[in-house]
């Protein structure tokens, strides 16, 4: 539950559904001309990878020329969600989810302390980075993409990609590889200005008739709960008309897409609010963004779904949703 300090009349909204509208309509007119990111050293997305993860992944990262920060960060969540104790019903475990005969054979020891522990992400980081670049370099001299082939070797096995000549054509591999390339570009620092999204504009024209319906807490805005939302309700009710399914808390779909800047935002933009502003994972709070420094929101118990300013002490960032970013993020991860 977050404070607000600005609450929006009714006029203003009224204006301000209008305004959105006509600039969600120039950007979606304009997107085929505004570029994406360019190259350079990969960083990673403000409060992406918790604090305490974030200098391990930021050296360890950089091992090889097939992995980079942000891809590795993309790994790890998708394994764990950040989570060191972390065990799958198959028995891996810790934050990259090593299985025990894999820990046994490519374990090491990242902080020198003179152990090899599966459950220390100061291990396990290290360790998962190191297995990484030893199966790029396996395949180094397959062709096409140097990382795809190393993120299906992880998958299925250096040889089957050696013996394919590239990513197999098994239909797990090939989507493992497409989830852990979505989910790098949640992870990774814009260097450029982000895509406009084409469903902007859908995901407004929906949350802007809900505005004025009561909150409620894990409100789904289904029948029996009379139409009603929450904050994470209401957005993934949004993008769900448009053919986009987020998860349905508010820290997990911050990894829907790539980030952009505060200066930056587009109407149809997620923005997020946390007590911790350097952890993607302490989120708790989301808002629809519509333009102008305002967003739709479904506040706390007692208010209605209304417009309030995003420009509060408890700013998180923002996301712009993606397709791909989407259908990317992990719905079974193992519990710790």
């Amino acid at each position: 539950m977050r404070k607000y300090w600005v609450v929006v009349g009714g006029g203003v909204g009224l204006c301000l559904c209008f305004v959105a509208l006509l600039v969600v309509g120039t950007y979606s007119a304009a997107a085929g001309l505004a570029g994406g990111g360019g190259g350079g050293v990969v960083g990673l997305a403000k409060g992406a990878v918790p604090a305490r993860y974030q200098p391990l992944v930021e050296k360890w990262g950089n091992l090889c020329p097939a992995i980079n920060p942000a891809l590795l960060a993309a790994q790890l969540y998708q394994e764990s969600g950040w989570n060191p104790r972390a065990q799958s019903h198959a028995a891996a475990q810790g934050i990259a989810q090593f299985i025990p005969g894999t820990w046994a054979s490519h374990g090491i020891d990242g902080d020198n302390d003179g152990d090899r522990d599966v459950w220390d992400p100061a291990d396990a980081i290290p360790s998962a980075a190191s297995y990484d670049c030893e199966l790029a370099g396996y395949v180094k001299k397959v062709p096409g993409d140097p990382t795809n082939n190393m993120l299906a070797a992880y998958n299925a096995g250096a040889y089957r990609v050696i013996r394919s000549g590239g990513v197999p054509a098994i239909s797990e591999t090939q989507n493992y590889v497409k989830i852990i390339r979505s989910l790098e570009k949640s992870f990774a620092r814009p260097v450029g200005r982000v895509a406009p999204s084409r469903q902007a504009a859908g995901a407004i024209y929906f949350a802007q008739q809900k505005l004025g319906t009561p909150y409620l807490w894990g409100g789904n805005g289904t029948a029996e709960q009379d139409g009603r939302f929450d904050c994470s309700g209401l957005t993934q009710a949004a993008y769900r008309t448009v053919d986009i399914e987020l998860p349905r808390v508010a820290n997990d779909q911050y990894n829907a897409g790539p980030h952009p800047s505060r200066d930056e935002l587009l109407p149809g933009d997620l923005v997020f609010f946390s007590d911790d502003l350097t952890n993607s994972r302490a989120i708790r709070h989301v808002g629809l963004y519509v333009g102008g420094g305002y967003m739709i929101n479904a506040p706390y118990t007692g208010s209605v779904i209304r417009f309030d300013k995003i420009d509060t002490p408890d700013y998180f960032g923002a996301t712009r949703v993606t397709k791909d970013g989407a259908a990317a993020l992990p719905t079974d991860l193992p519990q710790g």
